[in-house]
């Protein structure tokens, strides 16, 4: 896998195999700023006091919407619970490489990314007093839901490369998971992907995109 800078000057990664990239190349930090956290989690913690968040990542990747969740939990001083999937993880050594914590300009940030990436699969981990994290080595379609979540980041590469992640079959196990009034956020908006989450029950919110990006979608469930 090949490291490259992205627009705003966050690094990203190029999938051979895949031809695709892991985040936008008009900018990662700035994708995963708009689109999961201020769209996203932001969002819920803004109209939700709930404690602990439940958060669940499909594609937990480089870590980089984990590691900005866990600063977001620092600043609102809200406890969180992170769970992220990843069934093709990244070396430690190239992850490591990412200049995500030079660009976020906080000092912790460097130990809390480390340890992320050298944490051991299926064990929870407090990597602060506000945020307790969990990477599964699975995929969406082996993985065995353990209680509801506020908050899931659907961040499985694009429909037309994995296709079997979009299918109304993974949307219907995905969206089971939601809490009452919980939200899912991506950076996709295909129409068949919106049509199927509204016949999954959710309401679906077309929300302008990061650049490069028209829209993205937020969906909510029945509170």
């Amino acid at each position: 896998m090949e490291i490259f800078a992205t627009g705003d000057g966050s690094h990203s990664l190029y999938h051979a195999t895949l031809n695709e990239t892991y985040h936008s190349r008009h900018g990662a930090l700035t994708e995963s700023r708009h689109v999961f956290m201020q769209n996203g989690l932001a969002h819920f913690l803004s109209i939700n006091r709930k404690e602990p968040v439940r958060i669940f990542e499909v594609g937990f990747g480089t870590g980089l919407n984990a590691l900005l969740a866990c600063q977001l939990a620092q600043d609102t001083l809200r406890k969180m619970e992170y769970t992220g999937l990843e069934p093709f993880p990244l070396p430690p050594e190239q992850a490591l490489q990412l200049n995500y914590c030079e660009l976020t300009g906080r000092p912790g940030d460097v130990g809390v990314f480390h340890q992320m990436h050298g944490a051991g699969w299926a064990t929870a981990h407090a990597l602060s007093p506000f945020f307790t994290f969990l990477k599964l080595r699975t995929t969406l379609q082996d993985w065995t839901p353990v209680g509801a979540y506020d908050v899931i980041f659907f961040d499985a590469f694009a429909p037309s490369r994995q296709p079997e992640l979009w299918d109304v079959d993974q949307l219907r196990k995905i969206s089971r998971q939601l809490a009452p009034g919980g939200v899912l956020v991506t950076y996709c908006a295909k129409g068949q992907f919106k049509r199927d989450l509204r016949t999954l029950g959710l309401n679906v919110e077309s929300i302008p995109g990061p650049p490069g990006k028209r829209e993205m979608v937020r969906a909510t469930a029945a509170s």
